[in-house]
């Protein structure tokens, strides 16, 4: 028995590659989540794919059999929310995302500026499926216009039941390329999601645990801010590319998937 993971209080989990992939679900991670409900546990979705708004991930998750309720939802977007209305209230914002995630700036009382605007105090660019050289040609030309950048999580490449796509660290780094400017990234790993986390459930850290598939996001935001970070290899990262990174990147406990870890802990 895993006594570590046997004794936390809040399960924070990654979704794609994780608990489902695409559109399929993994029955497995369905169980365990029952299981860790049952036993009175509680249980957190945090996803950095902003594309989706969290309603979405609701009417998935439920969908796919989670029943997941809309406070243990929170994705990359959300923290980026939180981040501009503290820090940097009443600041122009142009925002290349994807419809869903333009209303949930709009939601959360945020202007947006159009395509063909002159100047802007803030650009964030995040995964965009709707992604045109329209959007991109004005991020890049605001950006060398003195705009901070800012973007919603630092993903390369989002799991598909097809294979990789596109994401958002991928279209950073092409406006990254074309300014010359770094931006400021949010979501997994970084210590502006972990306060989120602490501040929205009210746990420590230390009664925390997250499961994720990929090193450089879910593994690195426990390692980093004190969160037991448990990896699974139903998702993005391979045990060739574990056993290849330094000691302090890798993950306190490896699994070959949820299913796994069910069978590992007592519930």
């Amino acid at each position: 028995m895993n006594e570590v993971l046997q004794n936390k209080t809040l399960y924070i989990f990654d979704m794609d590659g994780t608990i489902y992939l695409g559109g399929r679900v993994f029955p497995f991670a369905v169980d365990f989540i029952r299981r860790l409900r049952a036993a009175g546990k509680r249980v957190l979705f945090f996803t950095n794919n902003a594309s989706h708004s969290g309603d979405f991930y609701l009417e998935k998750l439920t969908r796919l059999g989670f029943d997941a309720t809309p406070d243990e939802i929170l994705s990359a977007g959300d923290v980026t929310i939180a981040f501009l209305k503290l820090h940097r209230p009443g600041k122009s914002v142009y925002l290349m995302g994807t419809p869903q995630l333009e209303s949930m700036f709009r939601a959360a009382g945020i202007d947006l500026l159009p395509n063909d605007a002159k100047q802007a105090d803030v650009v964030v660019t995040s995964f965009d499926t709707t992604l045109t050289y329209e959007k991109l040609d004005a991020a890049c030309r605001l950006i060398r216009g003195g705009a901070e950048y800012l973007c919603t999580h630092p993903d390369f490449n989002c799991p598909t039941e097809n294979g990789f796509i596109p994401d958002s660290g991928a279209i950073a780094a092409c406006v990254t390329a074309s300014t010359g400017v770094t931006p400021r990234y949010f979501g997994k790993p970084y210590a502006d999601t972990v306060e989120m986390i602490c501040e929205v459930t009210g746990c420590a850290k230390e009664d925390m645990c997250i499961f994720g598939d990929r090193l450089y996001t879910d593994i690195a935001l426990g390692r980093r801010h004190g969160v037991t970070a448990t990896l699974v290899y139903s998702g993005e990262t391979t045990p060739e590319q574990h056993e290849a990174a330094d000691a302090c990147d890798r993950a306190d406990f490896v699994y070959p998937s949820l299913a796994e870890v069910a069978e590992d802990m007592v519930l």
